[in-house]
This record gives C-alpha cells, sequence and structure tokens, in this order.
C-alpha cells in the first residue's frame, strides 16, 4: 500500500448537526474504514451509502429519523472520504478494490436482513453487494444513481468527468453546493471539505469518475454479471430519483424494467438535484420506510 493519508480529528470538531460517535474497522490491509452505527443492534439495518465526493456527513438529516422510526442505521464512509483512511495515489483506487473493502466491512459487521439506501457511488458499489449476495438484503431504495455497464456517458456526466481529471482546483464543498437545490450554509460547506487537508487526500474523489464504468472498462464484465443476479433479484427494490439532476435522469426506468421486485407502485419523484440527501431527506426516509414496510421489515 501507497502512502495513506489519516485525516486529523481536529477537521471535524466543527461539523454542525452530526453528533454520531465515530466508529472503526481496519481492514486486513490494514486501511482504516470509519462508519455511523445508530439505532438498536438487534433492529433490521438500513446501510446509507454515500457517494462521491461527499462523505456519511451526506445522511445526517435521514439518520434520526430512520432510527426513530425503529431502526438501526450504518452509514460508512468509503476507502478515500470523511474519516476513513485515503491512500494519496490516484492508482490506487479501483472499481473492484473498493467492491471487496466495502463487502469485507459489511461480512465483518454480521449484517442480515439489510435494507439498502444508495445514491451516486452508493450505489454502484451498494447494488454490487446486492448482486453478490441476495440473501443478506430485504430490500433496495435507490436514489440518483445506477450500475453503468458500458453505456455511452451522458453529457453532464462527461463533463464532470473532464472537470474531475483537469481542473486545478477542485472544492469538495462547492461542488455539493452546485449540485442541490437547496442552499447549503457556510458551516455546511465547510463540513463537506473537512476530510481534505491536503491535495493528496483528494485522491480518490479525483479518480472516481474515471472509474465508472461507462464506455470502455476494465469493470464492464463485473457489472454484467451484477445485473444477471439483479434480474433474479425479487424483494422490494423502490427508485426515488429527483426531478433536477441532469447526471442520472431517466435512469430508474431501467432497473423497474429489469429488476423483478420493482414491480410495484410505491417508486417517487423526490424534489431537488443530485444530492437529494439534502433537499429531499424527508422524501428520501419515506421511500425507506414504505419499502421496509413492503419487505415486512
Amino acid at each position: 500500500m501507497a502512502k495513506v493519508h489519516r485525516t486529523p480529528d481536529s477537521r471535524f470538531a466543527d461539523v454542525p448537526d452530526y453528533p454520531f460517535d465515530p466508529r472503526y474497522h481496519i481492514l486486513k490491509d490494514g486501511l482504516r474504514l470509519h462508519y455511523v452505527d445508530e439505532g438498536p443492534r438487534d433492529a433490521t439495518p438500513v446501510l446509507m451509502m454515500h457517494g462521491e465526493p461527499s462523505w456519511s456527513f451526506l445522511y445526517r438529516k435521514m439518520i434520526g429519523p430512520t432510527v426513530n422510526a425503529g431502526y438501526r442505521v450504518l452509514a460508512p464512509d468509503l476507502i478515500g472520504f470523511g474519516k476513513s483512511d485515503k491512500p494519496t495515489s490516484k492508482s490506487e483506487f479501483s472499481y473492484a478494490g473498493h467492491v471487496a473493502w466495502m463487502r469485507e466491512w459489511f461480512e465483518a459487521m454480521g449484517l442480515n436482513n439489510v435494507v439498502l439506501a444508495c445514491q451516486d457511488w452508493g450505489s454502484l458499489l451498494g447494488l454490487r453487494l446486492v448482486a453478490a449476495m441476495p440473501d443478506k438484503f430485504s430490500a433496495v431504495v435507490l436514489s440518483n444513481g445506477g450500475l453503468p455497464a458500458g453505456q455511452e456517458p451522458p453529457p453532464a456526466f462527461a463533463k464532470w468527468r473532464t472537470f474531475a481529471k483537469m481542473s486545478p482546483i477542485f472544492p469538495i464543498g462547492g461542488i455539493i453546493q452546485k449540485a442541490t437545490t437547496s442552499e447549503l450554509s457556510d458551516a455546511e460547506v465547510a463540513a463537506y471539505n473537512a476530510p481534505y487537508d491536503t491535495r493528496g487526500s483528494k485522491a480518490a474523489a479525483r479518480i472516481f469518475p474515471a472509474l465508472v464504468p461507462l464506455g470502455e472498462n476494465v469493470a464492464v464484465p463485473d457489472q454484467l454479471k451484477a445485473w444477471k443476479a439483479l434480474e433474479q433479484f425479487d424483494k422490494p427494490f423502490t427508485c426515488c430519483f429527483s426531478d433536477k439532476d441532469p447526471i442520472t435522469r431517466g435512469g430508474f426506468a431501467t432497473f423497474q424494467e429489469r429488476v423483478p421486485g420493482a414491480k410495484h407502485d410505491l417508486h417517487r419523484t423526490l424534489k431537488g438535484g443530485h444530492f437529494i440527501q439534502e433537499d429531499d431527506p424527508e422524501g428520501f426516509v419515506g421511500a425507506i420506510l414504505d419499502t421496509a414496510k413492503m419487505a415486512g421489515v
């Protein structure tokens, strides 16, 4: 493993509305993965998976209401993001490697009967876990994400991929703000910037757009295999995409057509931009609770 950066705890001292005790798991290669774990340990787990360039702070408005509804909520920070360790070389990151890290953590947690709530890269990773271990999941709630397998990138994503690769500056908090319809406070923007106190700490955030398997990509065969598994997934699968996300607009249609568990009428449109957890957290939580109820958990 190349050089790894660990963001100092002091960087998170002023993060607002994030009262969750930090929990850590050491992966077998020595990387420390941070996660939130709230609610009764014997309750049905809801796994909230963030994307790029966010971290579990993104779910701060959703964790409490879901716990209050009787669930256990887990929200990990992907390696390279949030309070998790951050390899500082882009070459240390791959799609397959991230799936392996998340599966290792998931299995170490001993989770069963899980309701997955995912968005952005949270869906690229979370849906791969569902495809690999469908017996561990009771339901899926997907917003503004997908499981691409070699399609041509939408124009908005192609621009984002170029920006991530070429821009001399990469203001994480500002990027999140531009992809929401609500106005973030200065403290919230600072919270999104908090994990990234060095240039190298942004390596994952910089490389992730290039890892999305749109067009020719080494991950496409694994994606096609995962889709075959999802085409057998008959437990509740709900799409709650937003009305103002140019990157994933219309992406729900493929899931509603191909996933047996998506043949129901719980799908809905949420109000907001790409990072819907900021713009319509209540709507996302409502979709989670309704889907969990349908699943009988």
